[in-house]
């Protein structure tokens, strides 16, 4: 079973994600902020780690700066999930070491394809229909 790392300071997101993940076969533990996520992953490393990027204290860039200078954590795939959408914030979040950037809010089917992306485990998706209207 992936084991799956959610660090969110906020609790209504944190039980989302989790319902999201358990009801898909992940097995899920949380932190609240990043320094209970270093001491969680200091205790079991996770398969993934999906992070909110604006928590008090330690921000989830931070966060990420840690796991990726530590030699035990530095390999394990990060998703930032967060708010924050503009291009800046995206690019500074794969500078830090994302593997992926989602922003809130998300649908289920939109975290869990950038879950299987990450992972590896995605087939390819099925052609569209039709042409979008609005591919840049």
């Amino acid at each position: 079973m992936t084991k799956v790392l959610v660090v969110d300071d906020t609790a209504d997101s944190i039980m989302i994600l989790r319902s999201i993940l358990t009801n898909n076969g992940f097995a899920v533990t949380t932190a609240q902020s990043g320094l209970e996520a270093l001491e969680a992953l200091k205790k079991d490393i996770p398969d993934l780690v999906l992070l909110d990027v604006m928590m008090p204290e330690m921000s989830g860039l931070e966060v990420l700066e840690r796991i990726r200078s530590n030699a035990v954590t530095s390999k394990i795939p990060v998703i930032l999930v967060t708010a924050k959408t503009q291009d800046e914030d995206v690019l500074a979040g794969y500078q830090y070491g994302a593997d992926y950037y989602i922003t809130k809010p998300c649908t289920a089917k939109q975290l869990l394809y950038g879950i299987s992306l990450v992972l590896g485990k995605q087939e390819q998706p099925a052609a569209p229909k039709q042409e979008p209207k609005d591919v840049v």
